[in-house]
């Protein structure tokens, strides 16, 4: 598994140049600005040496080793308020067509049915004034809390003015850039991992996996300042080891990724041919669309370029990595632990007690490690909430 990448691709044939010529010239017209635009070339050659960068290789070997158990303990809390009776949660979903906010919804309805509590969700739609007008629905049936599921509280500031002036809790989910409580905007607690452990574990995979010997696209959507962020944290780790090459930083939006994509990637191919040895994308969604141009080049599912998503794990991600079809890994969230700390949070709430504090460990899920499941769902969560709430 940790090998260079550059060793799989030397026996490339004829027709294989072939195929990436063609696939450049297709999307030469609408692309070469645009990537131009998003990109910054490194030196042309990788460090020599049985390590590109031999210390922060080893650091970095250590953490992905970690990262990449899953027989981990709980390390979460184990005592708390008893379950609070009677309670009502609306879920305000950004998009239930999200994989991550559905995922979350789900381990809300779950544990609120272990805790005893209603719990209604309100979906957004995916547009301003779809998740407008399902904040302001919530509001109006008085629910004990409300879930902010995955979208940016402010542009809903007048409906959480609203909750707070009616006594509402409000409990995020990848609501806002940090977990824990926040002030501005007013959430009892968000739930969420950190930008900062997501950002700089995939980048220590791609340290470790090429044995400090990378060639190295980041893709990221430049609009959203939380995607910026993670992908600027990732381009910082990567610049730790001197034999990682920069090769393009691709700004794509997320709502331009299935008409975008395949172009960039195309023309990426082109312009890098072998250098290209990993990427990684702030998203696992671009490996999707990224697959056709993938294919259409002759390139292997298996890599290189070895592809890694530091974001979300959706089911299709950890099909694709247990397939081999141009994803090897992902960091993602476990979704229904996350859902189950959001009603625990609530609990608190509740019961007059402040936030857990609790923060999940970042997780990498490869082949190797996803033993054939379809989501991140690490254990003995489920047993610890129930020992809290039902005594």
């Amino acid at each position: 598994m940790h090998r260079n990448g550059n060793r799989n691709r030397k026996a490339a044939t004829a027709v294989r140049r072939a195929r990436l010529a063609a696939c450049a010239l297709l999307a030469a017209a609408t692309v070469l600005a645009g990537c131009e635009r998003g990109s910054r070339s490194g030196p042309d050659e990788a460090t020599a040496g049985p390590s590109g960068c031999p210390a922060v290789h080893a650091r970095a070997q250590s953490a992905v080793n970690r990262a990449e158990e899953t027989d981990v303990s709980w390390n979460g809390p184990t005592t708390g308020p008893a379950a609070q009776p009677g309670k009502s949660i609306v879920y305000v979903a950004q998009t239930m067509t999200n994989p991550g906010v559905a995922g979350a919804a789900d381990g809300v309805r779950a544990a609120a049915r272990v805790i005893g509590w209603d719990v209604r969700v309100i979906d957004g739609g995916g547009t301003p004034a779809g998740i407008q007008a399902a904040m302001s629905q919530a509001v109006a049936v008085r629910p004990s809390g409300i879930v902010i599921g995955g979208f940016d509280p402010n542009s809903t500031s007048q409906q959480v003015s609203r909750a707070d002036e009616a006594g509402i809790p409000l409990v995020g989910w990848h609501a806002v850039a940090a977990p824990g409580p926040s002030r501005r905007p007013e959430l009892f607690t968000n739930v969420t991992t950190r930008v900062e452990d997501v950002a700089r574990i995939s980048a220590q995979w791609v340290i470790a996996h090429s044995n400090g010997h990378a060639g190295v696209v980041v893709i990221t959507d430049a609009s959203i300042p939380f995607a910026r962020n993670k992908s600027e944290l990732i381009r910082k780790e990567l610049a730790t080891c001197s034999g990682v090459q920069l090769l393009a930083y691709e700004n794509i939006p997320i709502p331009d990724a299935s008409s975008r994509t395949p172009q960039v990637i195309a023309s990426l191919l082109s312009r890098f041919q072998d250098r290209w040895t990993h990427s990684v994308a702030i998203n696992d969604l671009y490996f999707a669309d990224a697959a056709p141009a993938f294919r259409a080049a002759g390139e292997k599912g298996s890599g290189p370029p070895f592809n890694i998503g530091a974001g979300d794990g959706d089911p299709s991600a950890f099909q694709r990595i247990d397939n081999r079809l141009y994803q090897a890994a992902t960091v993602p969230e476990p979704l229904s632990q996350q859902g189950w700390q959001i009603v625990d949070e609530f609990n608190r709430a509740f019961a007059g007690r402040p936030a857990s504090g609790y923060v999940a460990p970042v997780h990498i899920t490869t082949a190797a490690n996803s033993d054939g499941v379809t989501t991140w769902d690490p254990s003995g969560y489920r047993e610890a909430y129930r020992k809290i709430w039902i005594r």
